[in-house]
């Protein structure tokens, strides 16, 4: 457990979530990764349930700066409409006590709490049944109020409804943004023609997709195609950790392979069957989801469904935004992505990421996924100089 700790303050630190973050873990006895005058507060809330780890930090920057505006503008709870919160989050509450009964009570009925007292931030996630858990959990917080700050200003700034106080925290929070990348990782090249490199093809596009940051923790979800077989991303995989972590599934569905493979199988399914690509990957790049959340229709019947029913025909640049949900249901992003990314490098579904596609190796695909995210930076900062 000692290890375990460890790992994922270190994650913390290398994600630009937390510069001294406080991780706790339970296995005969509670293990913490450093000394920290809150652990008695903590503790108490680790007996108050019935879960295996705790995370609280203070978030660094840019997150600093967004959480302190979120929590004066949202002053009980934030809300977020990226697909990361209606999934896993709903909502995050907003506290202005670092107590545990206050603590316990928000976190019996959600992922993550914030703590919000004297101009101190502190965030507060859990794990069930290891740190993990609680890393993805306040990577998802830090990542939907990303969005969500970044998406309140343009939509403000196009109603002229830009406060000086926003105006500050916009400010600050832009500079300190980490420069974007501009060049691509020299990746195996393909095609490829035995399991043995798809898989290591796999997990290395994996890795660097996540140290590029352009995923959310590790969400997001990465396929090849040999022949009639797609060998994806198990569901819940790490894509920086994808080792024993991929499926292959026959495309004649002759196998049980994809019960364990990413819920996104049928759209990768889909695009395989209806196009000559044979590399998908998917990530969640902030950017790119923040635009595809920008809409100057305010009056729009569909406001508030965007994710599942908008109709308008939206582009940035030669990128199409559809909607569509997580999975197969009636909604789902299995019936909009495929028919959308015909001909196209990549597409962008509503408030949840980006895919993007290539005919031989994962190094065009990357590469698609890297400039269509700089192109959607680019493109939200000329938006918020022309309102």
């Amino acid at each position: 457990m000692e290890q375990l700790v460890k790992k994922y303050a270190g994650k913390l630190i290398s994600a630009g979530l937390a510069e001294n973050p406080l991780v706790c873990g339970l296995d005969d006895e509670v293990v913490w990764n450093r000394p920290d005058d809150d652990i008695p507060i903590l503790e108490q809330v680790l007996g108050g349930m019935n879960i295996n780890s705790l995370i609280c930090v203070e978030p660094a920057e840019p997150y600093l700066t967004i959480f302190r505006f979120l929590t004066s503008r949202y002053p009980e709870t934030i809300t977020p409409g990226d697909c990361e919160t209606r999934t896993f989050l709903h909502d995050v509450p907003v506290i202005r006590d670092f107590a545990s009964a206050s603590i316990l009570t928000h976190l019996r009925e959600r992922k993550s709490v914030v703590v919000a007292s004297d101009n101190n931030i502190r965030l507060i996630t859990f794990g069930g049944v290891s740190p993990e858990q609680a890393f993805v959990s306040l990577s998802s917080v830090c990542f939907s109020a990303f969005v969500l700050f970044f998406a309140d200003y343009l939509a403000d700034c196009r109603q002229g409804t830009i406060t000086k106080e926003q105006q500050r925290a916009f400010d600050k929070a832009v500079a300190e943004l980490e420069p974007p990348h501009r060049t691509t990782p020299v990746l195996a090249t393909g095609p490829f023609n035995s399991e043995q490199q798809v898989y290591q093809a796999i997990i290395e596009a994996g890795r660097f997709t996540v140290d590029y940051g352009l995923v959310d923790s590790y969400f997001g979800n990465i396929s090849y195609r040999i022949s009639q077989t797609i060998y994806i991303s198990q569901t819940g995989s790490s894509l920086d950790a994808l080792v024993g972590c991929i499926d292959p599934c026959p495309m004649d569905d002759s196998s049980c392979a994809g019960i364990t493979a990413s819920s996104e199988l049928v759209a990768h399914d889909e695009i395989y069957k209806n196009t000559d690509n044979r590399a998908i990957l998917h990530g969640h790049p902030k950017f790119a989801v923040i635009l595809s959340m920008d809409c100057s229709d305010f009056d729009c019947i569909n406001r508030g469904q965007c994710h599942i029913k908008c109709t308008g025909k939206r582009l940035i640049k030669d990128i199409p935004i559809v909607p569509g949900e997580v999975g197969t249901g009636p909604t789902g992003l299995c019936h909009t992505l495929p028919p959308a990314i015909q001909n196209k490098r990549g597409v962008i579904v509503w408030g949840h990421g980006l895919f993007t596609v290539a005919r031989k190796d994962f190094n065009e695909a990357f590469k698609h996924l890297l400039e269509i995210e700089n192109m959607c930076r680019e493109e939200y900062f000329a938006r918020a100089r022309r309102c």
